[in-house]
């Protein structure tokens, strides 16, 4: 009953750990295009979140900020997803110096494609809090549904490294 309440999509099968990793093409802060392709043969991390600029969003990005050097020496990338806008997402990695990809799904088809769109009766949306570790031949090693922002990236890390050993 939530669900229609909520927009949650009951025909949707949820992704599982070993799925293929769904395709995406999204422009980055400077406008650039990125796709899953891009990453084939390395490591991604993928991270949805609901807006720049918010408390839990601006915790969650810095921590991936200041873990990054950590997460770039497993040889890991870092990419952010929300239905921010490409303008939004260049202020927000300014404004934090965020050394990583943050990508501009405006109209929430590539949250929805993870399973990480977020609809209130179809006029708000935003993307769920959900981090995806997808390996180096496109497929979901681990997923994260429920996250607390002040220690994800600390979470990530510690899965990378089991995943990586």
């Amino acid at each position: 009953m939530l669900g229609l309440f909520f927009g949650a999509n009951a025909q949707a099968a949820e992704l599982q750990v070993g799925d293929a990793a769904p395709a995406f093409s999204l422009p980055d802060q400077a406008g650039k295009l990125h796709s899953l392709a891009d990453y084939r043969g390395k490591w991604l991390v993928l991270y949805f979140y609901p807006k720049d600029e918010t408390p839990g969003c601006t915790t969650e990005a810095c921590q991936f900020r200041d873990d990054i050097a950590t997460i770039q020496g497993l040889g890991v990338t870092v990419v952010g997803i929300s239905e921010d806008s490409i303008a939004s997402h260049e202020r927000f990695a300014k404004k934090y110096h965020l050394p990583y990809t943050l990508l501009a799904d405006d109209d929430g088809k590539v949250a929805a494609d993870y399973d990480s769109l977020f609809s209130i009766f179809g006029l708000m949306k935003f993307a769920k809090r959900h981090t995806f570790i997808i390996d180096p031949q496109g497929r979901l090693a681990a997923i994260y549904t429920d996250v607390d922002p002040k220690d994800h990236s600390k979470q990530i890390i510690a899965a990378l490294e089991k995943l990586l050993h």
